[in-house]
């Protein structure tokens, strides 16, 4: 089983197919450099020019490159860049988490050309898949003819086992029904579409590998902060999911508690910590996940939310590198950007403070990506099987 398989796909009806190792390996060249003649192309993967040749018209022909403009150089005639056309393949994404969920719809390019966002209490099935089928009709509404003849398929990022979490969602007893649900027979209701799945945490981190700072990283452990944290891993260039799909499950990891003993990082450094200490001071529901963002007025309930999440994430940071020689830890959440800067260097201080005899102290830096991170990589997931390499 390949990578491409350990998404999860589920075979539909769709005009663009998995192209060929060769083909793959050239649009993922492309899109990482932003643009690269034949020759280039040729010097860099040892295939032949004519071989590199070929390909690129079958794929200008195919609709998944455009010629740049002409480079001239100091002689010769002007090498012409090819470039992944934006609109060569669309996809779907949506995020669904444990307070609200997001659609969008996503071009090559990694721009977002249409979103929409729902939130709840907590989520029920009905809700949700009709939220997908309604939010998507109307997404796809204001897309051109060709935009609408190129959609890769739907990618959703969704929590593993998100009805394991009753008591800290206040969600009824009823909400056990997620373990039953078959997300490709509901999609399947209302879409010929091709559903893949991927766990939330893992879908942010290839968001920000495919559009952030993986660009220029090979290997780093990154935590995403929702509701609950979450993580991913990155090795090699690769975006690790595990033979399970749940690399990354950082949210396990034990950490120091309030008392004297551990805690699961999920119990210290995640976002319903926070919203239950907002809500308890009489603060509105929802505070945290209304758009757009603004947490100017949290005081003092998000200050100590930083230095418990910080110390937290420093310990597990510590753990993570212990298994896996990280040069880097990034960190992104589902709050503005003011905060995560915040988070970030509150979390450096911590880390400084901790016995990392035998370790090689990893750089503790801000992810790129921000809130959208995870819906980003929901829409991400068909293009990347079809299309490009891991």
């Amino acid at each position: 089983m390949d990578g491409n398989d350990r998404i999860g796909a589920r075979s539909g009806v769709n005009q663009i197919g998995v192209r060929a190792h060769n083909e793959r390996l050239i649009l993922s060249l492309i899109r990482r450099s932003g643009g690269l003649p034949g020759a280039e192309i040729a010097k860099q993967t040892a295939l032949s020019p004519q071989t590199v040749s070929n390909i690129l018209r079958k794929l200008e022909n195919d609709g998944f490159l455009r010629r740049g403009a002409p480079q001239r150089g100091r002689v010769g005639k002007p090498s012409i860049p090819m470039q992944i056309d934006p609109d060569g393949a669309l996809s779907v994404g949506m995020k669904l988490g444990r307070r609200s969920a997001d659609l969008a719809v996503l071009d090559l390019s990694g721009e977002v050309l249409g979103q929409s966002q729902i939130t709840y209490r907590y989520p029920m099935p009905d809700e949700i898949f009709a939220y997908l089928r309604d939010g998507m009709a109307d997404l796809l509404h204001d897309l051109t003819r060709r935009q609408k003849s190129r959609i890769a398929g739907i990618g959703i990022a969704a929590p593993a086992e998100i009805w394991s979490w009753v008591d800290v969602l206040g969600a009824p007893a009823d909400f056990s029904v997620w373990r039953e649900i078959d997300f490709a027979a509901e999609v399947a209701a209302f879409s010929d579409l091709p559903l893949f799945q991927v766990n939330d945490a893992t879908a942010a981190c290839r968001a920000e590998h495919v559009f952030g700072r993986g660009r220029e990283l090979t290997d780093y452990g990154y935590f995403f902060i929702g509701s609950f944290v979450g993580g991913g891993v990155a090795l090699n260039g690769t975006v690790v999911e595990g033979l399970q799909g749940n690399a990354g499950a950082f949210g396990a990891i034990r950490v120091p508690g309030q008392g004297s003993g551990t805690a699961a990082l999920i119990d210290e450094a995640s976002l319903y910590l926070l919203e239950t200490a907002l809500t308890g001071a009489g603060a509105p529901a929802g505070t945290l996940w209304r758009q757009p963002q603004d947490w100017s007025g949290l005081g003092a309930a998000l200050d100590d939310w930083i230095l418990r999440a910080a110390r937290a994430l420093a310990e597990a940071a510590r753990t993570v590198c212990a298994v896996i020689d990280f040069p880097v830890i990034l960190i992104d959440g589902a709050f503005p950007t003011e905060v995560r800067a915040r988070l970030v260097a509150a979390a450096r201080a911590e880390l400084a403070r901790l016995d990392l005899r035998g370790l090689t102290a990893p750089r503790i830096e801000e992810a790129a990506v921000g809130g959208n991170a995870r819906v980003i990589g929901a829409a991400t997931a068909p293009t990347m099987a079809k299309l490009f390499e891991f």
